[in-house]
Parts: structure tokens; C-alpha cells; sequence
């Protein structure tokens, strides 16, 4: 059966953009598709809402006007909270969404997908007229939001703001979305539900003003930190961190035991030792702690895990030598205390190396 679905669209002065957009999603779907399409207007100036309800005779449209509300982010939950159906599209009214997508969309999720994306960043989609300084920005935020937040990286396109999904999937979840990125949260609250990305080409606005501002950025940054805090994620990096520690402890006590009791040599068996006993001690630390919802068990999977981990750190070790060469070198922090800032700065770029590519690697979802 072909799925029936509310197509969920926040708006704030777009009047001119209402009919055009209207007619392509009428085009776009004829009559094979139930719909309903809902406009959350922010009590536009320019009289959007007037537009909606004078062609809804014409479509099936409807508009709700909020006027104590403000944002992108709450008027789209507004519309979620208010959709009559159980599958929701979310679109901009800006035209840059094409609506010839939509049954694409709705076809992923009829194949048993429980979230559908709209995606510039796989085969066949992309961005017209983007500068290299968007696409780049563009790019370093979804590796950004990748990094730091695992269940988003089954999806290429996080920051979409075209897509589909089950409004159940929202059931005993309350989105806290911050700034524009609502699917973001989406996917890194429910990190189970099966996701598939279709292509689609952003166009460029013929109407209207741009939405993004400069602050855009700053919002999302906070957003991913919010989102961390809630889905444990940032915990996660301070248990690496102590685990880590705990390996320093590890490595020195070895050593002075093979040294003092053992009479080893130091630079020949005792420290090799001790930093190999250390590495495998924080990676069952990481397994059964830090990582404990990807944790390996089989013997084969921690043998594995145990391999990859090891070529981690020793990357994780050079970088950090490399950081305190650098800086001692080349920046002159060759004298005290300076010398011991740089090392300090090494060993935390090491750090966030071994966590990261370990997250992504080792412990990958």
C-alpha cells in the first residue's frame, strides 16, 4: 500500500515561494500519494500564511501560525507534533529541495527504512553554484559531526535538511535540536533505525533571502557538544582519557619492576615490555569500560581489536613525538617550562588520535 504521509515545511517570510513550490509538489506526486502538506509559519510579515490558505482550496495544504514561537527547529517539531500522519517529509519552502524527490524518499521507506535522506554528498547528488568556501565548510561539518557522534555516520548527508522518516521512531524521545540540523539529532537519538540516503542536486534560492547566518556555525558546534552530553559520547572521551592515565601508571610499574627485581636491561627489554603490557591493559580497559556497548568478546574479535589497537598506538606515539619535535624545533618551545607545555600538547594530540581512530576503527558501531 502506497504510504500516506505529511509533508512538514517551516517558513518565515517565503510568500513568493508558496505557489511555485506548491504546483511542484502537486507535479511531483499526482494522485498516486495521500498527503498532506503542513506549513509552521513564524507569523511572517510578508503574509505567508494568507498565500497557504488561499491555495488550499487548490492543494492539500493547511498552515499553522505560531505567534510565540521563533526557529526553524521548534516549528519543524511543531509540525511533527501536528502532522496526521504516521510518515513525515521535512522540506524547506525555498525551492532548493526539489520536490521530484519526494517519491524516492517515500519509496525507502516503504523498502522497510525507518529514516530516508535527501543526500548532496552521495553518487548523484550534489550543489549548484556552491562556492569551494561552502563546500568546504560544509564538509568539515559533517566530519566534525562524524567524529564525535557515531551513529551519524551511517549517513554521508548529516546535515540535510530534506528527508523522511516514522514518526514513532520519536516515541519516549524529546528532540533538544539546536540551530537548523534536526535531522543530526534525529539520527543520533534513535541509532538503530535503518537509514538510506537518496541523491538530489541543491538548487540554488530564486526567492527570497537566505536563512544562514554567520552564527549558523556556532550553533551547530553546540548542538554536536549538547548531543554528546545527552547520548554519553563526551563521557566516553573523559574515560579514554583517564584509561589512558592509568596506562602511564602501568607502563612506569612495569619497567621499575623489570629494572630493580629483574635486573633488565631498561632501554632493551624493560621499557618495550612495559609499553606493550600497558597498551594491552588500556585496551581491555577501553573494551570493558569505554567502549562497553561495541565491546568484542570472542577470543578471534579481541585478537583483532587487540591488533588494530596496538598499530593505533604506535601512530598515536609517533604523532606525539612528532608534535614535540615540531614545537621544540621549530616554535622554539625548546627551554622550560615551554618544553614541558609541548610535550603536554603532544600527548594530547596523540590522545585524540587514539580515540578517534579507534572509535571509528577498533570499536567502529
Amino acid at each position: 500500500m502506497t504510504e500516506k504521509f505529511s509533508i512538514v515545511i517551516p517558513t518565515y517570510n517565503e510568500r513568493d515561494n508558496i505557489a511555485p513550490l506548491l504546483e511542484e509538489i502537486s507535479n511531483a506526486l499526482g494522485d498516486k500519494y495521500t498527503y498532506e502538506v503542513l506549513f509552521i509559519d513564524d507569523n511572517s510579515p510578508d503574509k505567508t500564511s494568507e498565500v497557504i490558505n488561499e491555495l488550499s482550496s487548490k492543494y492539500p495544504a493547511r498552515v499553522i501560525v505560531r505567534t510565540e514561537e521563533k526557529g526553524l527547529s521548534t516549528a519543524v517539531i511543531h509540525g511533527f507534533n501536528n502532522a496526521r500522519y504516521d510518515t513525515i517529509v521535512v522540506m524547506d519552502a525555498d525551492l532548493q529541495h526539489p520536490p521530484v524527490v519526494i517519491p524516492r524518499l517515500i519509496q525507502a521507506i516503504e523498502d522497510g527504512n525507518e529514516i530516508a535522506v535527501a543526500s548532496r554528498y552521495i553518487y548523484g547528488g550534489g550543489c549548484e553554484g556552491w562556492s569551494k568556501f561552502r563546500v568546504l565548510t560544509s564538509k568539515g561539518a559533517t566530519l566534525l559531526g562524524h567524529l564525535l557522534l557515531p551513529p551519524s555516520r551511517r549517513v554521508n548527508d548529516i546535515m540535510s535538511g530534506y528527508f523522511a522518516f516514522k514518526k514513532k521512531l520519536l516515541d519516549g524521545i524529546v528532540l533538544k535540536p539546536i540551530g537548523y540540523k534536526i535531522l543530526l539529532e534525529i539520527l543520533t537519538l534513535c541509532p538503530k533505525a535503518p537509514a538510506k540516503e537518496v541523491p538530489f542536486m541543491f538548487r540554488l534560492r530564486e526567492r527570497g533571502e537566505s536563512k544562514l547566518k554567520a552564527n549558523t556555525y556556532i550553533e551547530y558546534v553546540k548542538h554536536i557538544f549538547s548531543l554528546m552530553i545527552r547520548t554519553g559520547e563526551l563521557l566516553r572521551i573523559v574515560k579514554f582519557a583517564l584509561v589512558g592515565a592509568s596506562g602511564v601508571i602501568v607502563n612506569e610499574g612495569i619497567r621499575k619492576i623489570l629494572t630493580t627485581v629483574y635486573g633488565m636491561n631498561s632501554d632493551v627489554w624493560a621499557a618495550p615490555v612495559g609499553i606493550e603490557v600497558s597498551i594491552i591493559t588500556n585496551f581491555l580497559l577501553n573494551n570493558f569500560i569505554t567502549f562497553k556497548d561495541r565491546k568484542a568478546t570472542g577470543a578471534s574479535s579481541l585478537g583483532k581489536k587487540l591488533i588494530r589497537y596496538n598499530i593505533f598506538s604506535i601512530v598515536g606515539a609517533l604523532i606525539q613525538f612528532g608534535v614535540y619535535m615540531l614545537l621544540t624545533r621549530v616554535a622554539g618551545m625548546n627551554t622550560e617550562p615551554w618544553d614541558t607545555v609541548a610535550n603536554l600538547i603532544g600527548i594530547a594530540v596523540a590522545m585524540f588520535w587514539n580515540f578517534f581512530s579507534n572509535s571509528w576503527w577498533t570499536w567502529k558501531e
